[in-house]
């Protein structure tokens, strides 16, 4: 069992890390193809397509995870294919449900009565067309999950990604503008589906065997059986959704107020401003079974140790990123979108959306350590206030301060979900903050930040100037006295691990050590 779950944990963490990248890919090369405007369009999609999505899947796809895998660990395969097949109908109806509505209902409102930009109204149709796909991966990757086939599940999102890439490459290049990038998303998910069925029907047949003969399911058993699906899946639904309008909610208030250049703008800077987040998420994935585990065990001491180095260890590497690109916005933005300088009007956006990329790193930390030791509701509520908190100061700053408005309002709703938080996890845990450490975290970071208002703020310089920050805030780390001897004796076996590598690593940590030991 211990090896399924590395197994698959280090599937899905490689997985993430690819697909993340693959994102970035996609927007960038879309960002690029399409120019501010007609990216703004493809901007404005996003969200509602997340949302819809959302909302199709209903939350099945863990409640499948959950309940097929406790089905076979007693050897129930019937009532554990019965359970994929039952979420399937639920989610079959739902996405096609969603679907009609967006085509018919949503996106014609959105287009003339809130968003008043005819433009959108294909864009954000095409929308509907892709969430009877999206429910039935989305269900098969449940069923993936359940039986810790979890590189099933990679092959599903590598086709669906490919997809959506290739699709939208081409049909952008061949004059479709935005719709032809969002026909390029429907065929992503469409093959991604056909991949799922064909996976499910031809490899999972030794993990969730065909139906016995004898097996006898009734109408009332199946609809017991979806009444049970469906509440384990309220409160992951809710969760979602409002995960999503914190990241989201920003973009469908300027669509209102603001031009679709702005939107574009906007929506360039974003994804750059979330970098960040690939090392907080790692972690708070990480955090997770470990602080589960120490409170299933009853181990506090060791439970409240892995909270202090989740925070320290994510902040090291967070709060100097997060610095980094605030300081280096402009020369980021001008050397991603090298074809076109008109995106370094995002640099405003970027540099305070990246700030409050720091405060949602660590409420993304501190929600799995809340959630490891049994209490799930209690993020779900925090990013519920955090998504009215963050839609009111949107609407409020976005018409007099544009897309900085809109990046300042999700910066202070982070914050203020990160306040919350952090106050369960040290009341539950009954930890005591290693106050000091995070300091001088701060006090490093802003060292940095202050040397590099020296840097001239070009392309050329960018590079450079990222590399000389690097060895300022490393000596700077130094000079405040941050590491300790059991850190420096981490580092060397966690280095030990990276080949001609280490040696480099040995390097810096003996300077450390000679520099922060010495008598």
């Amino acid at each position: 069992m211990a090896n399924k779950l590395v197994r698959g944990s280090l599937i899905i963490f490689i997985g993430n890390i690819i697909f993340r990248v693959g994102g970035y890919v996609y927007r960038f090369l879309m960002a690029m193809l399409l120019g501010p405007m007609m990216y703004g369009v493809l901007g404005l999609t996003m969200p509602f397509q997340g949302i819809f999505q959302t909302l199709s899947a209903g939350g099945l796809p863990p409640a499948i995870a959950k309940y097929v895998a406790e089905y076979n660990v007693v050897n129930e395969s019937d009532m554990a294919r019965q359970t994929i097949y039952t979420a399937l109908k639920i989610m079959v109806f739902l996405g096609l449900f969603f679907g009609v509505l967006m085509v018919v209902v949503v996106a014609p409102w959105l287009t003339y009565s809130y968003l008043h930009k005819p433009i959108a109204l294909v864009p954000l149709q095409i929308v509907g067309l892709i969430t009877p796909f999206s429910v039935i991966v989305g269900a098969f990757r449940g069923a993936f999950q359940g039986v810790y086939k979890m590189e099933y599940i990679l092959y599903t999102r590598a086709i669906e990604q490919l997809g959506m890439i290739l699709f939208a490459t081409a049909f952008v290049l061949m004059g479709f503008s935005t719709v032809g990038a969002l026909w390029g998303t429907v065929l992503g998910f469409a093959f991604a589906a056909l991949s799922a069925v064909y996976i499910f029907k031809f490899h999972m047949g030794k993990y969730i065997p065909e139906a016995s003969p004898d097996f006898v399911f009734t109408r009332k058993d199946e609809l017991k059986l979806a009444g049970t699906l469906i509440k384990f899946s309220i409160p992951v639904i809710i969760t979602a959704i409002a995960e999503m309008l914190i990241y989201n909610i920003c973009t469908i208030v300027m669509g209102k107020f603001l031009t679709l250049e702005a939107v574009g703008f906007y929506t360039a800077a974003d994804p750059i401003a979330r970098l960040p987040l690939m090392i907080s998420i790692s972690v708070a994935t990480t955090i997770l079974p470990a602080s589960s585990e120490a409170f299933k065990i009853r181990d506090i001491p060791m439970l409240q140790k892995y909270v202090n180095e989740s925070y320290k260890y994510s902040l090291i590497f967070v709060v100097p990123m997060c610095i980094g690109i605030a300081s280096f916005a402009a020369p980021t933005l001008r050397v991603f979108y090298f074809t076109d300088a008109a995106y370094v009007a995002g640099a405003s956006a970027l540099g305070i959306l990246s700030i409050g990329m720091t405060f949602y790193s660590i409420f993304a930390i501190s929600t799995s350590i809340v959630q490891g030791i049994g209490n799930p509701r209690i993020p779900m509520y925090i990013l519920i206030f955090g998504a009215i908190i963050t839609g009111i100061l949107c609407w409020i700053l976005v018409p007099f301060m544009g897309i900085a408005g809109g990046a300042l309002g999700t910066t202070i709703g982070c914050f203020a979900m990160m306040v919350p938080i952090i106050y369960f996890v040290f009341k539950l845990t009954e930890t005591k903050a290693q106050t000091m450490s995070y300091v001088k975290i701060i006090i490093a970071s802003l060292i940095m930040g202050a040397f590099s208002l020296i840097i001239p703020k070009t392309a050329y310089w960018l590079f450079p100037g990222i590399i000389a920050c690097i060895i300022v805030y490393f000596l700077a780390l130094i000079l405040v006295k941050f590491f300790t001897k059991e850190d420096i004796e981490s580092l060397r076996i966690l280095s030990s691990r990276f080949g001609p590598v280490s040696k480099l690593v040995n390097f810096a940590l003996n300077i450390v050590e000679k520099l922060e030991f010495r008598d």
